[in-house]
């Protein structure tokens, strides 16, 4: 018997008798399926065209049309699906189901939602579960909640809310509009749970910030017995890194192991990026090692594990290796090296970075122009980084908090408030870290009245509960204006576990404003919270130098030997030319140490007759005070900047990291010698960004 043959869609020879052709209507309508589910719209339209050219193409057969709709609507050709069924002369439920499905994965949801209200009072059919799992999801895709909520309640009169498909879109709509109440209502209410409905339920738990809830359903998926998917271990994975809960990650990869379960792309990078998080980079990096095939999700999961652990440097010195395996950055990518760049405050390297995403045409995704903004603006280019958020097409609440931030660390609290300003005219919604910086810029500027606004009206008219780090801003706020005594009373009053850092605040202040008195009591309340802070030590020790208490001085240089606590040396670095050069208190390691040390006597008796005088009484050293000036005059931050000024452009900005909190020495010196040399000089230290120029500093001798 002759046959005819055909490529099918699995692309294997396909074989059709010809007695079959044109005759049975389940050949056709079985061709026709296969197609749409390989998506081979060519095969497909070979058959279409068959039907046709043999004359057994008609409107009145619905089984055959709604093959036909199936298929261009799996195929993205959604307008000829819509042709098909505009000409049929009789529609069933499975037309629309079809049709709607089509409009659905192509994204047009609501053209789904008019559909299906033309089914119901045009046609006056009764949907089946597949029409209103598509139906609900449209809801959930394009934010329609009165008629996701009409939906639920048409499901439940129906009955067909009993069956899987639309009891976990019910779940999906209500966990991605936030309803997580609504959620779970549909998950315990309705009898019947698969993995697909315990995935939703722990994913939208997770997503809406209930992680202890989400442990609890996994639980008790554990204890059904019910077998995981790898949406399931992603998910379970992503659980484990928000719960930083290394031990359940562990766990859940044993359990890996023992059900043999296959490591796609997405697996292996929920691994990764949960060993990053829960602190073991180790672990991480044999993941990652092991993978046979790696992609761009893979190496920004072990870039990102390096990043999060503080390896900023091992992060950028990694990345050549993805280029080598010839795969190209995407947008995560770039941000998580930015974000790396922002650690160390390399910012030639960032700048190099930046060059890069505008000629891979990747500087206008969100991510990105984020990452760009942070990135400057911890490197001290604050300029750089307002130009980035000018030129942004589209902002999102991190983009505005990023660039609050950054200006509130700058000192420049003004400025911070004007842009937040914008913001809420922006009609964008200020999350918890925006109200940080937005408390920081009132702290920088000492508006107290302002600051208690935001903190007491507004913060709770957008829903935030303030936390410790707002708070600590108050505290800022209330020192700066000198209201010691209130920073106190505040303190004891407000219902909060404060942290160190709080009290080291407050001991700052005490430090500043000479109030010697309640520094000390701070300051032994800080020392039982953290015996081994050094700051706290230094600090003690100033204060009683500065009120000529050397017994005091001398005791506290007591007990930080019996308690083994060792004053960490102070060390700057500055990027010259993409290199960096690192200078630590008085050393001489430097190849250039003979002309940076010249360079700084020069620049020291340029501002003598400015009124500089060497400020001692902060030296750490039981020696002489002709030694001690000899020690200040070469604290880190002097020699880094002595050294930008001999090998950057007249008019550059000098730009100085350093590890610990600047000292009223070189604080006092720098003013004067970015007024001697014209210089914008920048240094960012434990506390802040101290921007110099013209003498004076944008800390306005606060910090």
């Amino acid at each position: 018997m002759p046959t005819l043959r055909l490529l099918a869609p699995t692309h294997k020879p396909f074989l059709l008798k010809s007695s079959t052709v044109g005759h049975p209507l389940e050949h056709t309508i079985q061709l026709l399926k296969v197609s749409a589910d390989t998506k081979n719209l060519k095969f497909g339209k070979m058959i279409h065209a068959h039907l046709i050219i043999t004359n057994q193409a008609t409107k009145d057969n619905i089984v055959q049309v709604n093959s036909l709709i199936n298929l261009y609507a799996k195929c993205d050709q959604i307008m000829v699906a819509r042709i098909l069924f505009d000409g049929m002369r009789k529609r069933n439920v499975v037309s629309w189901g079809a049709l709607m499905a089509g409009y659905f994965h192509n994204g047009l949801v609501l053209e789904v939602l008019r559909l299906f209200k033309t089914m119901i009072s045009v046609d006056y059919m009764r949907p089946n579960e597949y029409i209103f799992a598509t139906i609900i999801s449209s809801c959930s895709d394009s934010g329609q909640v009165v008629e996701g909520w009409q939906c639920h309640g048409y499901a439940l009169k129906s009955g067909l809310v009993f069956h899987q498909y639309v009891k976990n879109a019910l779940i999906c709509m209500y966990s991605r509009r936030s309803d997580v109440k609504g959620a779970m209502s549909v998950w315990y209410e309705v009898p019947g749970l698969d993995v697909f409905s315990y995935n939703i339920i722990i994913n939208g738990l997770l997503e809406n910030g209930y992680p202890s809830e989400a442990l609890e359903v996994l639980d008790r998926m554990v204890d059904e017995c019910i077998v995981w998917d790898n949406v399931t271990y992603v998910t379970a994975f992503g659980l484990c890194s928000h719960l930083k809960d290394l031990r359940l990650g562990l766990q859940v990869h044993c359990r890996m192991f023992r059900t043999g379960a296959e490591y796609d792309s997405f697996v292996s990078s929920a691994i990764i990026d949960m060993y990053g998080k829960c602190g073991n980079i180790l672990n991480a990096r044999k993941v990652f090692n092991r993978l046979q095939t790696k992609n761009v999700v893979s190496w920004t999961a072990i870039l990102a594990a390096y990043s999060q652990n503080g390896c900023f440097e091992e992060a950028l010195n990694f990345f050549p290796e993805m280029e080598v395996d010839g795969l190209l950055p995407n947008e995560y990518t770039f941000a998580v090296l930015l974000n790396s760049c922002a650690g160390i405050s390399a910012l030639g390297h960032g700048k190099l970075l930046h060059t890069r995403i505008k000629k891979s045409g990747f500087e206008d995704h969100i991510i990105v122009g984020n990452a760009l903004i942070n990135m400057y603006s911890k490197s001290g280019s604050i300029e750089a980084a307002h130009k980035v958020f000018l030129e942004m097409i589209c902002r999102d609440s991190i983009t505005w908090s990023a660039m609050i931030c950054g200006l509130s660390h700058h000192g420049l609290g003004r400025e911070a408030l004007v842009v937040f300003q914008e913001m809420l005219a922006a009609k964008e919604c200020p999350h918890y870290v925006t109200f940080v910086g937005v408390l920081s810029a009132c702290a920088h500027l000492g508006s107290v009245q302002e600051g208690f606004y935001y903190l007491n009206q507004l913060m709770k008219q957008t829903g935030i509960e303030p936390g410790v780090e707002h708070y600590t801003c108050i505290v800022g706020l209330l020192c700066k204006a000198g209201r010691l005594d209130e920073a106190e009373n505040f303190m004891k009053s407000t219902p909060v576990k404060w942290d160190v850092v709080a009290w080291r605040t407050l001991l700052s202040a005490c430090h500043v404003h000479q109030n010697y008195g309640l520094g000390k009591k701070v300051a032994e309340l800080v020392l039982q919270m953290d015996p081994g802070d050094v700051g706290t030590y230094i600090l003690l020790s100033n204060m009683y130098a500065k009120a000529k208490r050397w017994d005091g001085v001398v005791k506290i240089r007591k007990l930080m030997r019996e308690r083994n606590v060792k004053k960490e040396p102070g060390a700057s670095w500055i990027e010259i030319r993409n290199s960096i050069h690192v200078f630590v208190s008085e050393g001489k390691t430097h190849p250039e140490s003979n002309q940076i040390y010249e360079k700084v006597q020069e620049l020291l008796t340029m501002i003598r007759p400015m009124g500089y005088v060497p400020d001692i009484a902060a030296v750490f050293h039981d020696v002489e005070d002709e030694q001690k000036r000899e020690y200040v005059s070469y604290h880190s931050e002097k020699l880094a900047i002595a050294y930008g000024l001999m090998k950057t452009p007249s008019g550059a900005p000098i730009r100085v990291i350093k590890n610990l909190r600047m000292c009223v020495d070189c604080h006092s010196a720098v003013k004067l010698i970015s007024k001697v040399t014209n210089r914008m000089i920048i240094v960012r230290d434990a506390n802040r960004f101290h921007c110099f120029g013209d003498g004076g500093c944008s800390c306005a001798d606060y910090w």
